[in-house]
């Protein structure tokens, strides 16, 4: 069986080029996440899932659940997902949604995790730096990992910047072992 992100591509792909014509990236996006976060729900999983319900049932739960937060455009996109049974990979349609949006815009959210907490102004000044750094807007996420002991780890995309005493630590363990 292909996997589920392999199978939810061109979907994204499609629902992209729609939201880009119409210039319409922003509400789209909104929508996706609406319509991932409901049917990431147990029951509603369930309910898409049960083989007595017909597509168009399906497409007509979905759309009454979500009400005006979907669009005409993506009332079709979630009768065409029901017809096909793909109506489980919306949490991946709108995550690769979601990356396309930002690769137009060039921008970027990073997740920043240190041992202590940043100031507002530390944090501002490190945006700024990785704004130069991977040439894009950046949007910082920070959190706090008390077991880093100290440092910051940084994950970017699929950039991942480890500059932690943990991580550290542990290269150094691994290069005595070998």
């Amino acid at each position: 069986m292909a996997e589920s992100i392999t199978l939810a591509r061109p979907y994204a792909n499609a629902a992209f080029e729609v939201a880009a014509a119409d210039n319409a990236l922003a509400q789209w996006s909104q929508m996706l996440q609406t319509l991932a976060a409901v049917t990431s729900q147990p029951r509603i999983s369930e309910l898409l899932k049960s083989p007595a319900l017909t597509a168009e049932k399906q497409s007509e739960a979905l759309l009454s659940i979500c009400g005006d937060a979907i669009s005409p455009k993506g009332s079709n996109m979630v009768r065409l997902l029901a017809e096909n049974r793909r109506l489980a990979l919306l949490p991946q349609i709108s995550e690769l949604f979601d990356t396309l949006k930002a690769a137009r815009e060039k921008s970027i959210d990073v997740e920043v995790t240190t041992a202590y907490a940043l100031s507002d102004a530390v944090v501002a000044q490190l945006a700024k730096a990785l704004e130069k750094r991977l040439d894009r807007s950046v949007k910082v996420h920070s959190t706090v990992d008390k077991q880093l002991i100290g440092g910051v780890v940084i994950r970017a995309g699929d950039t991942v910047i480890d500059n932690s005493v943990r991580g550290k630590l542990n290269k150094l363990a691994e290069s005595l072992s070998s």
